[in-house]
């Protein structure tokens, strides 16, 4: 840990080490500390740090373990992992280890390789060279530290399995190697004890050093492969850590820029963007002009025009043009840090595919047991001469091969793969049931604004009935709307804000769900609202028929807008439809979903885009409450139901479907029901959300089908079932060695996830 009172040249060590501090000095980077000193280089008080993360680790095959220092798993032995991603490349000790253990135990394994098969190499007529008892004795140096020191990780994970009772690959290994090279030890020293049952036709008892060694160095060699593709598993959440800008263009109140660390960057500040340089943080475009890149956070390939009071997205690359930003959320509250947090956590959630795999493996490694066992009882009593050779080499390559980590690995691969993958393509996934959820939904239901549309409403005409005059129309307006945050509400401010108008306050202001809103302006009751509104206010609209016939076909909302008991007249208010979205849904339909309009507006208006669009179900004028029981009248017809949408009144129902799809654009209440989360707002990212999932799941149960039968067809093979056909014999060499590729199989696979192609 770096402390501000630092000692001369240890400037290096606190700047690594400044990220996870709790204080850091505003003006020296570098300079941090626990407490809230002051700093030694210039005085002023340190600043609470916003970049700072909290430290867990966690088992990547038992998500549930975790600590806050690093170890061992106590379930299957694995080194805990960080939980916090890092863009740099960080030092793996366990991989460090693992490396010089295995070149260790390859030097002494190869001669060992040699001199114990040296009869049947050319060239290297050992058995006229030395006496089988010096062989033998060098066999036994050669092997001692391979099968001591080299396969000491082992041992120590094995006996610590059986003492938390969670046995697992290590006690098989642990096992399999200490009988086999504890009975050559004895044989080697002891061979007088042995009888005849373990001698062979010249009456030697026969030593298997180069066997427990080559199995060390092939279980290492299998450790070393899976920690390095269980370190690229992680190449999409280091990918965003690594967009990050180190610093930024930081302006004073003269327009003095400077530049600065980046986590010296506070709420508020201006911040000027060069041409072709990083955002830095979240913010809105003050002044300038220019395209930026979002694809790395949104997956969107074209570059998206900005201008003033255009939001921009930190990490993103700006264009040829510059502006100056305000700088609006910073540190861990960025959309980059919520990304890397969101998708961080998912990757070691647990689909409940794993369920079956976990409940397979709790029983697997006590039968594993029991079948070698029972393999050495059957050898030792019924085999060839001599028996109890025949019975220990088989006992032991049950031992070897019966590796429970390609089971275990199956699930929890993929899922790490598929959300950095998801993440890069603008999807953030908020755990890995919703993975395995969303491959089996047969219907969406896609709420109408903000997410078919651009949520960005648009007065396109005012109608006044005779005798009121636009200014009162718009006066009335301007004083309810002024206390509403709905969209259309936005439209109507906007639109009546270009307007020079003097407008009275509203008093008594109350929001009508699903209908519209009333207060009282200047002693009078005013109301505006849809066409629910003039119902339950027994008014008539028929004198407006023709021009809302009209408004309805070119999907056009109206807000008509009522005095006391009388209507005054209406504003036609229109929302694109998002320029993907008719893509966006013509390939869910292709890709066999069943899509639905949800939406408030009336009928008419829903139904105008439903058929821009092609989609042939629409639920119109649905109060905010009506879109769950929509919802659930759908599963209870036997679908299973994703809903999209992006707005506070999505929320119920987000949580209640199968699978809740937020739009990235939305609410952040929307976001926190949902199970997945589309960054850029819009649909085309769903159908990648769709592939991502299809994709992730075959990847599992391609993993698992391999995994099963793996086992199922290895231990057998190991026991000596074919023997009595075939005359082979596994031996616990060639054992290793498909142990190790069977886990590492499980893992390249997954790592093909990287590769899944899109689209759109």
């Amino acid at each position: 840990m770096s402390c501000c009172h630092s000692t001369p040249g240890s400037e290096k060590n606190e700047e690594s080490s400044s990220s996870d501090a709790k204080y850091i000095c505003p003006m020296c980077p570098g300079v941090a500390s626990e407490k809230p000193d002051a700093c030694p280089k210039c005085g002023m008080a340190l600043e609470a740090n916003t970049l700072q993360v909290s430290e867990q680790w966690i088992c990547p095959m038992h998500p549930e373990v975790k600590q806050d220092h690093p170890g061992q798993c106590p379930k299957c032995a694995m080194a805990l992992e960080r939980t916090a991603a890092s863009a740099a490349q960080e030092e793996n000790p366990e991989l460090e280890d693992m490396l010089f253990r295995f070149w260790v135990s390859f030097s002494f394994t190869a001669p060992l390789f040699i001199l114990a098969m040296g009869d049947m190499l050319p060239y290297a007529p050992f058995s006229t060279l030395f006496s089988p008892g010096l062989v033998v004795f060098f066999e036994l140096c050669l092997a001692t530290p391979v099968c001591t020191w080299a396969a000491l990780p082992f041992y120590k994970r094995a006996l610590r399995s059986f003492t938390n009772k969670s046995l697992n690959m290590f006690s098989l290994i642990g096992v399999g190697v200490f009988v086999a090279f504890g009975y050559s030890v004895l044989a080697a020293l002891f061979p007088s004890f042995f009888p005849d049952s373990f001698r062979d036709e010249f009456g030697e008892v026969a030593v298997y050093f180069e066997s427990a060694a080559i199995v060390v160095t092939l279980v290492l060699l299998g450790q070393i492969l899976e920690l390095r593709a269980r370190g690229r598993t992680t190449q999409a959440i280091k990918a965003l850590l690594g967009l990050t800008p180190q610093k930024a263009w930081r302006l004073d109140e003269n327009g003095k820029e400077a530049s600065v660390p980046l986590s010296h960057v506070q709420v508020g500040d201006r911040l000027r963007v060069k041409p072709g340089e990083s955002v830095p943080v979240d913010g809105r475009v003050l002044e300038g002009h220019s395209y930026v890149d979002e694809s790395m956070v949104t997956g969107e390939s074209r570059a998206v025009e900005k201008d003033k009071d255009d939001s921009v997205i930190g990490a993103t690359v700006n264009g040829k043009g510059a502006f100056v930003m305000k700088a609006e959320k910073v540190g861990s509250d960025t959309l980059l840090s919520k990304m890397v947090a969101i998708v961080s956590e998912a990757a070691r959630s647990r689909a409940p595919i794993q369920s079956l795999a976990d409940k397979v493996a709790s029983i697997f490694v006590p039968t594993v047991f029991t079948v070698s066992l029972l393999s050495f009882a059957v050898w030792a009593l019924w085999g060839p001469e001599p028996k109890m050779v025949y019975a220990l080499l088989n006992a032991v390559a049950v031992l070897i091969i019966a590796c429970p980590c390609a089971l275990g690995l199956a699930t929890p691969m993929s899922v790490v793969v598929a959300m950095g993958k998801a993440a890069s393509v603008g999807v953030l996934f908020k755990n890995a049931a919703a993975i395995e959820a969303l491959e089996k939904v047969d219907t969406v239901l896609i709420d109408k604004t903000g997410t078919l549309t651009e949520g960005k409403m648009l007065v396109t005409d005012v109608v006044c009935k005779d005798g009121t005059s636009k200014d009162e129309l718009l006066g009335l307006a301007a004083s309810l709307e002024q206390h509403s945050e709905h969209p259309i509400a936005s439209a109507m401010q906007r639109y009546i804000g270009e307007r020079d108008l003097s407008f009275a306050s509203a008093q008594q202001f109350e929001a009508i769900p699903g209908k519209g809103i009333k207060a009282r302006v200047d002693e009078h009751a005013v109301y505006l609202g849809n066409k629910r509104l003039l119902d339950d206010l027994g008014l008539d609209s028929t004198e407006f028929a023709h021009d809302l016939l009209k408004s309805n076909e070119q999907e056009q909302s109206v807000v008509f807008v009522v005095k006391e008991n009388a209507l005054l007249g209406y504003f036609a208010v229109s929302d694109p439809i998002k320029e993907n979205a008719l893509q966006a849904v013509n390939a869910l339909k292709a890709a066999g979903l069943q899509v639905a309009l949800l939406s408030g507006d009336q009928q008419s208006t829903a139904n105008a885009v439903a058929k821009t669009l092609g989609i042939d179900k629409v639920f119109s004028e649905v109060l905010p409450e009506q879109k769950l029981d929509i919802l659930k009248s759908l599963q209870k017809e036997g679908h299973i139901v994703a809903m999209a949408g992006d707005g506070i009144n999505d929320a119920p129902a987000l949580a209640g479907a199968d699978v809740g799809i937020a739009m990235g654009s939305g609410t952040e209440i929307a976001m926190q029901s949902a199970e997945v989360t589309l960054v850029q707002g819009d649909l085309s990212a769903l159908l990648r959300a769709f592939v991502v999932s299809k994709k992730t799941m075959k990847n599992i149960r391609q993993n698992l089908f391999f995994a099963f039968v793996y086992n199922t067809a290895g231990v057998p093979i190991a026991a000596g079932l074919l023997y009595p056909f075939t005359g082979i014999l596994l031996n616990p060499v060639f054992a290793a060695a498909a142990m190790s590729l069977s886990s590492f199989s499980v893992i390249s696979n997954a790592l093909r996830l990287h590769q899944i192609k899109f689209n759109t």
